[in-house]
């Protein structure tokens, strides 16, 4: 993957903190409950895993977006532009 792709996904993560609270409440109770350390382990991945996809779904909307439309024919008659030969009231 391209170089903005990482940018995008580091600046993603920072602006996506407040997805990491119940990582942090695991590691709250693997201290005082003691659970397991790999509940807190699997949130912060689950959460990298979930920006991940937001980002490359995003990027691939705007890559997508930013294709061109193909010219088109113009058909106002008060452009300048419009060729005065196909104007049929040209001649009244």
């Amino acid at each position: 993957m391209k170089r903005g792709f990482w940018v995008s996904l580091g600046i993603n993560l920072i602006f996506n903190l407040e997805w990491t609270i119940p990582a942090w409440i695991l590691l709250a109770t693997y201290f005082i409950f003691d659970i397991s350390i790999f509940w807190f382990v699997g949130a912060l991945v689950w959460w990298v895993i979930g920006v991940a996809i937001k980002t490359i779904v995003f990027s691939w909307l705007v890559r997508n977006g930013n294709i061109p439309d193909p010219p088109k024919e113009n058909k106002n008659p008060y452009s300048s532009t419009y060729k005065k030969g196909e104007d049929k009231n040209e001649n009244v």
